[in-house]
């Protein structure tokens, strides 16, 4: 899966290192781990299957083994804390920006970090910066999209959704992760964050 990201790719910095895990509980709480140690800035936490993912509020992430989308971006940004106070939401922007050129679908944000289609959450975004003082220290980038998921636990039928489930038709997770990157390095670029 790594490798047929990067092959889409064009980026310079987000991405160009990836850490695939087949399975891992959370791709937040090994991002977390791996960020501590100082990995090359813009790695990815990346997996196929996501057995205790991470919700915003303490909440659980639901994702499908080999189905979904599930990652984590490890950034040192360079730029002061007041600088990320719109992350999230222009993170979203990226994330919609995405699935609209790739999916040729039009989805929707419901603020600060749900993608919405059809009135049903079918990604969320997950971010989390780590300060020393004032200092930002590293951020974080937590990132789940429901692509190809045919169906979903009871409870979460009737909220929860995803591309498939919508349209009917498989599409290509490593061109999604791809294209988001792509995109957000360009804004990172853009505002000077990396």
């Amino acid at each position: 899966m790594d490798n047929e990201v990067k092959k889409f790719l064009k980026t310079k910095t987000i991405g160009r290192n990836i850490i695939f895990f087949d399975e891992i509980d959370s791709t937040q709480i090994q991002a977390k781990k791996f960020a501590e140690n100082c990995v090359t800035n813009g790695t990815i936490v990346l997996t196929e299957n996501q057995t205790g993912g991470l919700g915003t509020h303490g909440r659980k992430w639901y994702s499908e083994k080999n189905k979904n989308i599930a990652f984590t971006i490890i950034l040192y940004p360079e730029c002061e804390l007041q600088k990320l106070k719109n992350l999230t939401k222009d993170i979203a922007k990226c994330v919609v920006e995405a699935l609209n050129r790739i999916c040729k679908i039009k989805t929707d944000i419901k603020e600060p970090n749900d993608i919405m289609l059809n009135g049903k959450k079918m990604g969320g975004i997950l971010t989390q910066i780590i300060t020393k003082g004032e200092n930002i220290r590293y951020l974080l980038i937590g990132i789940g999209i429901n692509v190809n998921s045919k169906s979903f636990p009871l409870d979460l039928e009737k909220i929860a959704t995803s591309l498939k489930q919508q349209t009917k038709k498989e599409f290509c997770k490593e061109k999604i992760i791809a294209e988001f990157c792509n995109i957000f390095e360009e804004y990172c670029i853009r505002e000077n964050i990396i």
